[in-house]
């Protein structure tokens, strides 16, 4: 759990590599390649998602990133009997379990962790027993904590999506009290004894005040970054994003 002023880990998304590489077909880019990249740029932790449709990750690349990038990895997966068994099969470092829709771009909004105990628990416990530390990404509710502590989750990753929407909007207004709520649940949940992390479209200007709230371990960020490579390179992208989590940090704790 972080304390005030701690240092905040970043988890880097690669699955736009991916989907770049997969739009014209081939190997490049290679999403391995950008996780080594992140690393040395300061990552603490690479995440990947592997979907049901394999739009972007591919099995190949959960592989290969298993073996070949020194950081941990974090595992998105929605709760089925294919993603279990494929984790089961690598034993990453983290499994975290998101909602999934075939016809979505992205994951939009947080998994019913409260609605669905019984689909869900027996899945906790396997990843849990496999050695893998499990999170569920769910919205900054309390309902939905209090089920991550039923369901026997250590970890929750908060969904700032909806900030990060009303930041572009223009809704600042709206998109601050958001942010309270995100604040709000965060130090909820660390009442109750979960780690807790979040992400989801965080940029640059939307990512100060996220990194400013004190019970947050770690912030997973992915498309931004990628899209922001196409401009100043990815080492550099992730490199200012660190820098501007860290001055966030300890602005917060001054």
């Amino acid at each position: 759990m972080a304390t005030f002023g701690g240092y905040l880990r970043l988890g880097v998304n690669i699955d736009h590599v991916a989907t770049i590489r997969n739009a014209r077909g081939g190997r490049f880019p290679d999403p391995v390649r950008a996780a080594q990249i992140a690393v040395q740029a300061g990552a603490d932790g690479i995440t990947a998602h592997l979907r049901e449709d394999r739009r972007h990750i591919s099995d190949d690349d959960i592989a290969r990133l298993v073996r070949d990038i020194d950081k941990p990895l974090n595992f998105e997966m929605a709760a089925t009997q294919e993603m279990v068994d494929i984790a089961l099969r690598h034993k990453p470092h983290a499994c975290c379990i998101v909602p999934e829709k075939r016809e979505e771009r992205t994951t939009e909004g947080g998994l019913d962790a409260a609605g669905a105990h019984n689909r869900l628990e027996p899945i906790v416990r396997t990843l849990r027993e496999s050695g893998s530390r499990v999170s569920l990404f769910l919205e900054p509710d309390r309902a939905q904590l209090e089920a991550a502590v039923a369901l026997g989750a250590p970890v929750v990753e908060l969904h700032t999506g909806r900030y990060c929407e009303l930041d572009i909007a223009g809704e600042i207004a709206e998109r601050d009290r958001e942010c309270g709520r995100i604040g709000d649940a965060a130090a909820y949940g660390a009442s109750l004894g979960l780690e807790m992390h979040a992400g989801h479209g965080l940029t640059f200007e939307t990512v100060g005040p996220i990194a400013a709230i004190r019970e947050l371990a770690e912030l997973n960020i992915g498309h931004f970054l990628i899209g922001e490579a196409i401009f100043i390179g990815l080492e550099a992208a992730i490199r200012k994003m660190r820098n501007t989590m860290d001055r966030a940090r300890a602005q917060a704790a001054a």
